[in-house]
């Protein structure tokens, strides 16, 4: 087949799967306009062009998609645990089968390179299977009093009506990563995907209505003016829950409206992600670790490798090791069979990079490899190694979210510790040494929620993701995440012998 025959192939394909996502709010079960009859537009950032136009919900909206879930709550939170288990399967199974559908569909709308938005599709499906399974285990306890007078019965219950925020950068993931454990926890939910990528979400919900998921359980609010929209929910007591994934400083904003109601919260937000390679670690498994936390999702993702702290006896291999593997990296629309690097979000995002890049090499560092955005259509930007970076400089305590390197050397573990505990953020680090004591140091040591040791992803749906610091509070997956969405409630009961 010619280049021009599979690109015509390609496009009609696109063109297909854009018709079958849902353009409309649902509330309720039903997909409509918004009660203003306003759109926007969901580009594509490799080419600026508008892939589709989607209802932009308002505050009615907004009010709508609460009032159908506080409605939907009671009767949800009574379907036995195996149903809701059982539901979440079904779309474990039907996102799992329209795998190449999501995967092209993320790639578009967010950018990242196919193969990338495949292992998206995976583990985004996951949440789906393990909150299934998590369902049936929400388990409380019966006990006998410590005086032996009453008995002690504690339950779990769902906390209620849940509002989830999603950020633009994980699609599927981040939807599924909350609505799974809502879903079995018994709990509904108005979702408020991000304007940027709003797109996968309402497919996603499109197959969680085909797995059986009643209707009211989870409603759908795309827009363009978020704190228009969801402000009012925040400040409704009917919502119990609010559950945000973004920005430290939006999410300082929603803490000081949550307070006014002591609505429960679950917050995950930046990162300032260390990454550390002592004198005696394997340079080339550091470097391939270097590659998956720098590179995934082009950078923009708050568990992305942020600040490379690397001891100074083994600096200079290191860094012409990580450019000979990043100059491999090409950057082209996440479609091309070429593309390992797509392109950042908006202009925005990459202009913000740009400017950090060029605040730091002003300062002194240099740049090893890129350093510049790419020409062209698009929201492009090399990849880029910064060496000689001084302390203090801007790129070291912001969050690039993007494809960006900076390296900066140290002469000890103290030091090492320093530099990386010197952040207002404590999401994740990463170690890289062949001493297992050392490693095991460093893990008591860091202040950060989850650590990478000598590997460089380590997301799993079976394990508590979340931070410490201003990286958020609460957890999400694992054995943890379903707790989120539940409240401990205690019975106590009169002693059976008693009379």
């Amino acid at each position: 087949m010619t280049v021009t025959a599979q690109a015509a192939v390609t496009a009609d394909r696109e063109s297909r799967l854009l018709a079958s996502v849902p353009t409309g709010l649902l509330i309720n079960g039903e997909w409509r306009d918004a009660a203003s009859g306003k759109t926007f537009d969901v580009e594509d950032p490799a080419t600026g062009k508008v892939l589709l136009s989607i209802a932009d919900a308002g505050a009615e909206d907004g009010a709508a998609a609460l009032d159908a879930a506080v409605a939907a709550q009671e009767s949800w939170a009574k379907v036995p645990p195996r149903e809701r288990g059982e539901i979440l399967r079904r779309a474990f199974e039907l996102v799992t089968e329209r795998a190449e559908d999501f995967a092209l569909l993320m790639t578009m709308e967010m950018g990242k390179p196919l193969a990338e938005a495949r292992g998206e599709v995976t583990y985004g499906a996951e949440f789906l299977r393990w909150f299934s399974e998590e369902a049936v285990r929400a388990f409380g306890r019966y006990s006998v009093a410590p005086d032996g007078k009453s008995r002690l019965l504690v339950t779990k219950k769902p906390v209620g009506p849940c509002l989830l925020i999603t950020p633009w950068n994980f699609p599927l993931a981040m939807a599924t990563r909350k609505i799974a454990p809502a879903v079995a926890a018994g709990c509904t939910m108005v979702l408020k995907s991000a304007n940027l990528t709003p797109l996968t979400s309402q497919l996603f919900a499109a197959v969680m209505q085909e797995a059986g998921l009643p209707a009211g359980v989870l409603n759908v609010i795309p827009t363009s003016t978020a704190g228009a929209t969801t402000g009012p929910l925040i400040k409704d007591s009917r919502l119990r829950k609010l559950s945000f994934t973004g920005s430290t400083e939006v999410g300082r904003r929603l803490l000081a409206d949550a307070s006014e109601t002591v609505l429960r919260t679950s917050m995950e937000l930046g990162g300032n992600a260390p990454f550390v390679v002592f004198e005696d670690a394997d340079l080339d498994a550091a470097v391939a670790g270097a590659m998956l936390a720098k590179l995934r999702n082009m950078g923009e993702a708050c568990t992305a490798a942020n600040r490379f702290i690397v001891h100074e006896s083994v600096a200079t291999e290191f860094a012409e090791k990580f450019a000979a593997k990043m100059k491999e990296m090409t950057t082209a629309r996440g479609t091309e069979p070429e593309s390992k690097v797509g392109p950042l979000i908006d202009a925005k995002s990459r202009d913000k990079v740009h400017e950090l890049v060029s605040d730091a090499v002003a300062s002194g560092a240099k740049a090893v490899l890129g350093g510049a955005p790419v020409d062209g259509p698009g929201y492009f930007y090399q990849p880029t190694i910064l060496s000689g970076v001084s302390e203090g400089t801007r790129i070291l305590s912001e969050e690039i979210f993007g494809p960006v390197a900076p390296i900066i050397t140290f002469s000890s573990e103290d030091d090492a510790v320093r530099l990386a505990n010197n952040t207002e953020y404590g999401l994740v680090a990463y170690v890289f040494t062949k001493d297992l004591n050392r490693g095991i140091r460093m893990g008591e040591r860091l202040e950060t929620g989850m650590l990478g040791l000598n590997a460089g992803v380590i997301s799993n749906a079976a394990a508590p993701f979340g931070g410490v610091k201003q990286s958020g509070l609460g957890r999400e997956g694992g054995l943890e995440g379903i707790e989120e969405y539940l409240y401990t409630q205690y019975i106590g009961i009169a002693d059976p012998y008693a009379g």
